[in-house]
């Protein structure tokens, strides 16, 4: 495929009609996909992987917990390179789709949060601490929040966007802090367990049901992120002809 083939196929997506098809089209495969794996992962994490010889089945949770803050972190990642692509090439469809992000990260922050908490009380005697892994956690809930509510301040959605695209680009920072604040100070969150390039200290049989959720809920993200920009498109061009044909054909 040529540079300039995939210069066409950027440009169209930049087409309304053309992404909204592409939307509609992608959500039923990811949600599939979602279903599949999610049933893998949660049998061989409820059924088939034996207790944590010190937290019994307390510690099953993590297969919820880990996978929801790693895709609130990718989420955000994701969120800024779409914010940088709408802030310097001004397409549309982009905006739609960062400012989509939101929602959804905030969401699995929040079950990141939430988990964390029921997790923490068994093992640390106490729901919530204000810890540097905790607290910088809390902080990225608190920017998606506040890019959600940056965004429906603006009558004009597409002034509120390029504004709450900047804000990501600025929140950006807290994500290597998330990251490193094990490392970097002292807390009562465990370091890291998993190494992609070197060994882990997990247990080896609790990799894969982990592996099969991280999918999972990767796969969910994409089916509320297409459903979610697909239905901001029609909202936002409500009067346009394109959306009009397009109803007529639903119709019909």
């Amino acid at each position: 495929m040529t540079f300039h083939t995939l210069k066409v196929a950027f440009h169209r997506l930049g087409s309304p009609p053309t992404f909204y098809r592409l939307c509609t089209r992608l959500a039923p495969w990811f949600w599939a996909g979602f279903a599949i794996t999610a049933a893998i992962g949660l049998y061989q994490a409820l059924y088939v992987v034996p207790p944590d010889y010190q937290q019994g089945d307390s510690y099953r949770i993590l297969f919820i917990h880990v996978p929801a803050a790693w895709q609130a972190l990718a989420g955000y990642v994701i969120m800024a390179i779409l914010a940088a692509i709408a802030l310097i090439w001004r397409i549309r469809t982009t905006e739609i789709l960062a400012m989509m992000c939101a929602p959804i990260g905030a969401a699995f922050s929040f079950l990141c949060l939430a988990t964390g908490s029921i997790w923490g009380k068994p093992m640390w005697g106490t729901w919530w601490v204000w810890d540097a892994r905790l607290t910088s956690m809390l902080v990225l809930l608190f920017i998606y929040l506040g890019i959600m509510g940056l965004y429906a301040a603006f009558e004009d959605r597409r002034k509120g966007a390029r504004v709450a695209c900047i804000l990501v680009l600025v929140g950006l920072v807290n994500i290597p802090i998330i990251h490193f604040s094990v490392e970097w100070w002292t807390t009562l969150h465990q370091g890291s367990t998993i190494n992609l390039f070197g060994e882990s200290t997990m247990d080896p049989s609790m990799l894969p049901p982990l592996i099969w959720m991280t999918v999972a809920v990767k796969l969910m993200f994409g089916a509320v992120l297409m459903q979610r920009s697909s239905l901001e498109l029609l909202d936002q061009d409500r009067r346009k002809r394109w959306v009009a044909d397009l109803l007529g054909d639903d119709k019909r």
